[in-house]
C-alpha cells in the first residue's frame, strides 16, 4: 500500500507586500475625492443685518422683481435687454464653451475605437530588373481593420479633470446669472436717471418762466422809475443761468438714452423713452433674510465658490500626474492581395498590448504644475472670502442707501414746499413795493435748488431699491446639488 502523500495547505492571507500596494491604491483613490478646502468659516457670516426695513416686507426678492415697480415699460425693456444684450450673449457663448469641455473631459473615460479601410497598388517599371533577372510585376494590397485604445484611469487623473471641467461649467453658468442680474439693474438704474433728467429739465423750464414772470415785472418798474437798472440786470443774469444749465442736462439725457439703448441691444437711431418723469414709479417693498442664506442667493458669490472647487480638483489632478499611467490598445483586421480573399480567415490578424508610463525625470514640470495648482487654489480660497464679505457689505450698504434716502426725499419735499410758499410771498411783497429784489432772487434760487435736489433724491432713492434687489440676489438661488461650501452645522 503505498503512502499518500499530504497537500500543502495553502496560506489564505494576503501577502505584506501586496496588502501594502492594495492600500496604497486604496489610498490614492480615496485622495482623489476629496472635498475642496472650507473656505466659509462662521467668522465671516454675520448673525443679523444691522440695517432694517422700516415697514415690513417680503423676504427676499422674486425672480421678476423689476415688475415690482409697476412700469410696462420697464419690463419691456428689461425683456429686451435679456434677450439681446451683447454681454449676456458673451456670457451664454462661454456657457456653451464650458458645456463642450465637459463633454471633452468625460470622453477621456471612455476607450476610443476606431476603424480603417486602405488599399495599395506597387508596381516597378520596365528598366528595373531584379538580381534573378525577373521583371518587376504590380502588386495590390487591401486592409480592412479595427482599434482600440483606453487609458485606465487608476489614481483618478481624467475624473479630477472631468470634475475641474463641471465646476468651471458651474462657474460658467453663475457668471451668466450674475451678468444677467447686472445687466437688469443697469437697465433699471439708467431708465430711472433718464426720467429723473427729464423732470430736472422740466423744473429748469418752470423755473425760466418763473424768472420771466419777474423780469417782466422789474422792466415796468424800471420805466415807472421805481427800481433800478441793477435789478434788471441781476435778474436777467438769473435767467441766463439756468438757460445755461439746459444743454447740460439736455446731453446728459441724450447720453443716458443713448447708453439704455446699447443695454437693450438696439441702434441708438430711432430709439426713445416714453415716460417723462418718475411718477408713476412704484416703490417695492424687499427684505433680506438671515445673512447665512444670503450666500446662496448671490450668483456671483456661487461663481467663486465654483471656481474653488475647480481649482482642487485641477490640484488632485496635478497631484495624480505623478503616478503610473497605463493604457491599453488593441487592433484587429484583414489583409490581403485580394478583395475576394480578403474577409478569410487566413487573412485574419490581430494585436493587442499594455503600456505603463512612469516620469523619471521632466527637469521639475510635475512639481512646477503642482506648486501652481496648489497657489491657485490658495488665491482662490481668498476670492471667494472676498466675495462673501463684499456680498454682507452690499447688502449693508443697499439698506443705509433705502433707509436714508427716504428720509432725505421727505426732507426735501417739506423744504420744497415751505421754499415755494417763501418764493410766493416775495413776489407779492415786491410787487407791493414792501420787499426789494434781492429777497425775490434768494427765494426763488432756494426754490429751484430745492426742486431739482429733491428729483435727484427721488432718483437716489428708485436706484437704492434697485441696488437693494440686485445685493438680495434678484430672485435667484443656487441648486443645493451644487454647494461645496457649507458651515459648522448645516
Amino acid at each position: 500500500m503505498s503512502e499518500r502523500k499530504e497537500r500543502p495547505v495553502r496560506d489564505l492571507r494576503p501577502r505584506r507586500p501586496l496588502a501594502s500596494v492594495v492600500a496604497f491604491v486604496a489610498g490614492c483613490l480615496a485622495a482623489c475625492s476629496t472635498r475642496p478646502p472650507q473656505a466659509l468659516a462662521p467668522s465671516l457670516v454675520p448673525k443679523a443685518f444691522v440695517g432694517h426695513m422700516t415697514a415690513p416686507a417680503p423676504l427676499w426678492p422674486r425672480s421678476g422683481w423689476w415688475r415690482g415697480f409697476g412700469s410696462p415699460e420697464l419690463s419691456r425693456l428689461v425683456d429686451l435687454a435679456q434677450a439681446n444684450n451683447r454681454d449676456l450673449a458673451v456670457a451664454t457663448a462661454r456657457l456653451r464653451e464650458a458645456r463642450a469641455e465637459v463633454t471633452i473631459q468625460r470622453a477621456t473615460l471612455f476607450p476610443a475605437i476606431d476603424a480603417q479601410a486602405q488599399a495599395a497598388r506597387n508596381g516597378v517599371g520596365q528598366s528595373a530588373v531584379s538580381s534573378s533577372g525577373q521583371q518587376g510585376a504590380t502588386t495590390n494590397s487591401f486592409g480592412l481593420g479595427a482599434g482600440a485604445s483606453y487609458e485606465l484611469d487608476v489614481w483618478g487623473l481624467s475624473r479630477d479633470n472631468l470634475r475641474s471641467a463641471e465646476e468651471a461649467l458651474k462657474s460658467s453658468r453663475f457668471a451668466q446669472r450674475s451678468v444677467a442680474l447686472t445687466t437688469t439693474a443697469s437697465v433699471a438704474n439708467t431708465y430711472f436717471a433718464i426720467l429723473a433728467l427729464r423732470e430736472q429739465i422740466a423744473i429748469a423750464n418752470e423755473d425760466i418762466a418763473a424768472i420771466d414772470g419777474i423780469l417782466r415785472i422789474v422792466r415796468l418798474k424800471v420805466r415807472a422809475g421805481t427800481s433800478s437798472d441793477l435789478d434788471l440786470a441781476q435778474e436777467q443774469a438769473q435767467v441766463e443761468s439756468v438757460q445755461g444749465e439746459l444743454p447740460v442736462l439736455q446731453e446728459q439725457a441724450l447720453e443716458a438714452q443713448v447708453a439704455l439703448a446699447v443695454l437693450v441691444g438696439q441702434p441708438p437711431e430711432g430709439f426713445s423713452v416714453q415716460a417723462r418723469s418718475t411718477d408713476d414709479i412704484q416703490l417695492p417693498e424687499v427684505a433680506p433674510g438671515l445673512p447665512s442664506q444670503l450666500l446662496l442667493r448671490r450668483p456671483d458669490v456661487a461663481e467663486a465658490e465654483a471656481n474653488l472647487a475647480a481649482a482642487h480638483a485641477n490640484l488632485q489632478a496635478a497631484r495624480a500626474a505623478f503616478l503610473p499611467q497605463f493604457s491599453l490598445s488593441g487592433s484587429a483586421g484583414f489583409s490581403s492581395a485580394a478583395t475576394n480573399a480578403l474577409l478569410h480567415g487566413p487573412s485574419f490578424l490581430w494585436d493587442a498590448g499594455a503600456q505603463m508610463l512612469q516620469t523619471i525625470f521632466d527637469g521639475g514640470k510635475l512639481v512646477g504644475q503642482k506648486n501652481l495648482a496648489y497657489a491657485t487654489q490658495q488665491q482662490l480660497v481668498a476670492s471667494y472670502e472676498s466675495a462673501v464679505l463684499n456680498a454682507y457689505a452690499d447688502v449693508e450698504s443697499a439698506l443705509g442707501q433705502v433707509r436714508n434716502y427716504a428720509l432725505e426725499e421727505q426732507h426735501l419735499r417739506r423744504e420744497v414746499s415751505a421754499a415755494r410758499e417763501a418764493f410766493q410771498i416775495s413776489q407779492l411783497q415786491y410787487r407791493q413795493g414792501v420787499a426789494d429784489l434781492l429777497n425775490v432772487l434768494q427765494a426763488q434760487q432756494t426754490l429751484f435748488g430745492a426742486r431739482d435736489a429733491l428729483a435727484q433724491a427721488r432718483l437716489a432713492r428708485r436706484q437704492a431699491l434697485v441696488h437693494l434687489y440686485e445685493a438680495l440676489g434678484g430672485g435667484w438661488q443656487e441648486p443645493a446639488r451644487d454647494r461645496t461650501q457649507f458651515l459648522a452645522g448645516q
